[in-house]
């Protein structure tokens, strides 16, 4: 509930009110909750449905495939947790700022509750299905249309057991059905796709494809709203040419290189990608003008953290943390026979903390920290709106 729509006004006496208030302002202090935030003006989101890749996978991959090993997860969790991550995702830092507890991954069938929403994010996902190169290439096959599917069966499948048992661990374990068209719909997918194109296809093919990539994200979106979403956080996709393993896998032509070292040509298929989703998303808006739909800019908020990187308290903006590149790769939390036959593990670094980059091609728990408070208070969305608020659209949209 929220404090200051509590049950204050049927007190009759000003002194009551006054240690209401009093106790509102120590609670914000004590939970270190900005005063702005607590007001009746804010969003109810009883649940998170959130569809990605490794980016937001909370234990999908982990629990189908294969489990990531530690040092993984250990910053923030003491173990693995699933997460490609030494700690916490974008995803968790949402969950937190809802007041929310950490999204369970659907697919991962150990201690998991559905009570606040589900995640259908899987490591390795692409927008569009993949075919056998790409699964070779240890690309997932629970491509977005699969991970719609497994929603629309969740979300089926919960009238079923609730007729059938309602036991207090049933009804505490699964989503409430009034719930579904008050969550909040989380989309952060798209790098799968590119990294995929660029590995196997030239430059303008992958550009031609970014077409059919934005339409099936857009699609998703529709399915979603006919389910009954009305809330849509739309991430777009980051720097992909920043990324550590891209830049070891690449020789860069003359020239390819930005002013912070990262591939002109990756990061501008990356930002192709991104007109192509904002433009799908402002339609959106048009079709479906009862959804409230954000756009978030994270391609910005990282390429920033990676423009400024000791600014902000952190070392060398293309290092990674855990395993390395070149010409011995080795891979993070992973042992690797060497040219002389010697075993490598590929652990962590003495202060994870101080790297924007964990294993090559995901964020530290401290970078993904940086990036997410900026963009849960709407400095990188449009409409320029914080979270806490996505449910309202403004009067101009």
């Amino acid at each position: 509930m929220d404090p200051v729509r509590g049950h204050w006004g049927l007190k009759r006496s000003v002194e009551a009110v006054a240690v209401g208030v009093v106790l509102v302002g120590v609670l914000s202090v004590f939970l270190g909750l900005r005063p702005q935030k607590i007001q009746s003006s804010s969003c109810y989101f009883p649940a998170i449905y959130n569809f990605g890749d490794s980016n937001s996978d909370t234990g999908a991959l982990s629990a189908v495939f294969y489990r990531l090993p530690s040092p993984y997860g250990n910053t923030f969790f003491g173990k693995p947790s699933g997460r490609f991550s030494d700690g916490r995702l974008m995803i968790d830092f949402i969950a937190q700022k809802l007041g929310l507890p950490f999204l369970s991954a659907y697919l991962d069938s150990v201690g998991a509750n559905f009570r606040h929403g589900a995640n259908f994010a899987t490591g390795g996902s692409t927008i569009l299905p993949i075919d056998g190169k790409l699964f070779e290439g240890r690309f997932s096959p629970i491509s977005l249309d699969i991970q719609f599917s497994q929603f629309a069966q969740l979300k089926a499948r919960v009238n079923e057991v609730l007729s059938q048992d309602k036991s207090s661990y049933v009804s505490a374990s699964i989503p409430r059905p009034e719930d579904f068209s008050k969550a909040l719909y989380t989309l952060d997918m798209g790098q799968n796709d590119i990294h995929a194109g660029l590995r196997f296809k030239t430059v303008n093919q992958v550009l031609e494809s970014i077409s059919d990539m934005t339409a099936q994200l857009a699609l998703t979106i529709e399915q979603l709203y006919q389910q009954g979403g009305r809330i849509f956080w739309i991430h777009n996709t980051g720097p992909l040419g920043c990324l550590p393993l891209c830049l070891a896998h690449n020789q860069p032509e003359p020239g390819d290189l930005d002013q912070n070292g990262c591939l002109k040509s990756y990061n501008e298929v990356a930002q192709e990608f991104n007109r192509q989703l904002k433009e799908r998303v402002l339609n959106l808006r048009v079709k479906l003008s009862d959804a409230v739909l954000t756009y978030v800019d994270l391609y910005t908020a990282k390429y920033t953290l990676i423009s400024e990187t000791e600014k902000h308290g952190f070392s060398d903006a293309l290092a990674q943390c855990c395993g390395r590149q070149g010409d011995s790769p080795v891979h993070c939390g992973m042992n690797t026979t060497a040219v002389n036959g010697t075993e490598v593990f590929g652990g962590s670094c003495s202060n994870p903390s101080k790297y924007i980059s964990w294993d090559s091609v995901h964020y530290s728990d401290a970078a993904n920290e940086w990036v997410a408070k900026r963009v849960i208070d709407g400095s990188f969305s449009d409409p320029p709106i914080s979270i806490t608020e996505a449910c309202r659209k403004p009067p101009h949209l």
